[in-house]
């Protein structure tokens, strides 16, 4: 009885588990792996077209018609960048197209998503081999992350950006140039614990060639005082002595004086510090500023890690901490810093000059801005946008993004001129204000002459000395205080630009060398 019990058992595995013989011709199988790949490379290289040698006809020809469509949209936009790359860019920028380039992006990546299992399914993986079937189920797992999850991770940044956009850059219509020039006012500011309101302590004019993009920086002293407004200016109503209590009255001063009178400006107006702050630098520098930009220290750390921080050669220890507490160092050499340490090494205080920390503050900010790179904003993109919500304040609007865009690729290919108005150019605490007015329209000067030069270099001979435009006159020389590097000219003083640490009109003998952006 035992023994025929086991035997039974025996029979019943046998059974349950019966032995598979594959008794196809090794041509049939060859020709099905061909087809399942073959399908599955239809439908990556050009959606729909397995279908329609395969499968549902209907559904073929629609999605054949959709990737057509989507590409010839995207060769038309691309020749209207060959025409005018500002029409492209107001295009692509504009809110409604966004809008629509989100959803398209995500009705892709769902339609991508159906075709390539569909096509899949139209391969027969069961008459496949189990381990072909194992590998044209890895790909299509694959293929599914990488072109409609793609897709899907491009829209989800389209509608980030839109957001972002919206929140960040308002309505309204662009400024034009000012005499051939943009003048945008570039403020970086800190409003972390301990401190009454946002006193903007970098505080810089960018002014741009409309034409060109040749960039001249003038950086004003967050001390400067005795601050005369230009007549008919809303400051020059509300202040018609001036800005001139001494050292209580400095100029990253007004922006929290604003703030606080803000009931004395005229009705609607958004951001009396703003207005106040711009209407200083307005007299002081004798330009007109169309456009302004507020950072904001204190939100710049979730920034920095958004990009996965910044690269910056330290030239000095630099303390963590206060004067009283220092709670550790960020020691000199080439450092990758996290948001934590950029942070502190913007605002640190203890042991050192404020002319230092100005230039330490315009370092972090320049590497922030040459680390941006396209790849770095892709990946990064949706941190990037949630980030940059309270960090970056700005009355530029939509509608002028894409004419300042072109200009700032022309910009970034030249060489900046720099001006720091600070010991011994002048003193800000004691100076003319006429002596401002003339190194700012000798910069300016200085700077059109040398894109004149290097415009007409071509048409020079290679061993024909340089020659003065006719008409043109020399530089003064308040304008030879100006650091610039211009095209083959040994620069007289190190540009803020290239190395935004170096503060070369400071009167102190250690801020030869601060820190240089990577």
């Amino acid at each position: 009885m035992g023994h025929q019990r086991g035997s039974a058992v025996l029979e019943r595995g046998a059974a349950e588990a019966p032995i598979r013989v594959d008794t196809r011709a090794p041509g049939t199988t060859r020709r099905d792996r061909r087809r399942a790949v073959t399908l599955l490379g239809l439908t990556v290289v050009l959606p729909g077209t397995a279908q329609l040698a395969a499968g549902h006809r209907s559904l073929g020809r629609f999605a054949l018609r959709v990737w057509l469509g989507v590409v010839g949209v995207a060769v038309l936009v691309g020749l209207l960048a060959l025409v005018s790359r500002t029409a492209a860019l107001t295009l692509l920028t504009h809110r409604w197209t966004l809008a629509v380039l989100q959803a398209v992006l995500l009705g892709i990546a769902v339609l991508w998503a159906v075709l390539l299992v569909d096509a899949w399914r139209l391969g027969r993986p069961d008459r496949l081999p189990r381990r072909d079937r194992r590998v044209l189920l890895v790909s299509l797992l694959v293929l599914l992350l990488v072109l409609p999850g793609g897709a899907a991770y491009a829209g989800m940044n389209v509608g980030a950006a839109r957001a972002a956009m919206t929140s960040l850059f308002g309505a309204g219509e662009a400024a034009g140039a000012v005499d051939g020039r943009y003048n945008i006012l570039l403020l970086g500011g800190d409003s972390g614990a301990g401190r009454t309101g946002l006193r903007p302590d970098s505080i810089q004019l960018a002014s741009v060639d409309a034409d060109t993009g040749r960039a001249v920086l003038f950086g004003f002293s967050r001390e400067t005082e005795h601050i005369s407004f230009r007549p008919g200016s809303v400051m020059a109503g509300l202040m018609p002595q001036g800005w001139t209590c001494g050292d209580e009255c400095l100029l990253n001063g007004l922006y929290t004086w604003g703030q606080e009178h803000a009931k004395e400006f005229p009705p609607g107006t958004d951001d009396p510090g703003l207005v106040a702050t711009t209407e200083a630098v307005e007299a002081l520098s004798g330009l007109e500023i169309q456009y302004h930009v507020l950072v904001d220290l204190k939100g710049f750390r979730s920034l920095v890690d958004a990009v996965g921080g910044l690269d910056i050669t330290v030239q000095r220890r630099t303390p963590i901490g206060s004067e009283a507490q220092i709670r550790g160092w960020i020691d000199a050499g080439e450092r990758h810093l996290d948001g934590h340490d950029a942070l502190w090494y913007a605002r640190s205080r203890a042991n050192s000059t404020n002319y230092e920390r100005m230039a330490r503050q315009r370092c972090v900010v320049t590497a922030m801005i040459r680390q941006l790179d396209p790849q770095t904003v892709v990946l990064n993109f949706g941190d990037i946008a949630k980030a940059t919500k309270g960090v970056f304040r700005t009355n530029i609007p939509q509608d002028a993004l894409a004419s300042l865009g072109e200009l700032a690729v022309k910009t970034k290919q030249q060489k900046i001129t720099s001006v720091n108005f600070v010991p011994p150019l002048i003193e800000p605490w004691d100076y003319d204000p006429a002596v401002v007015h003339d190194t700012v329209a000798a910069a300016i000067e200085r700077s059109e002459e040398a894109e004149e030069a290097s415009a007409a270099a071509p048409a020079t001979a290679p061993d024909a000395a340089p020659s003065t435009a006719p008409g043109a006159a020399p530089a003064s020389p308040a304008a030879d205080e100006a650091g610039e590097e211009g095209d083959g000219d040994e620069p007289r003083k190190q540009a803020v630009m290239e190395r935004p640490g170096s503060d070369p009109d400071a009167d102190t003998a250690d801020l030869a060398s601060v820190c240089s952006a990577g």
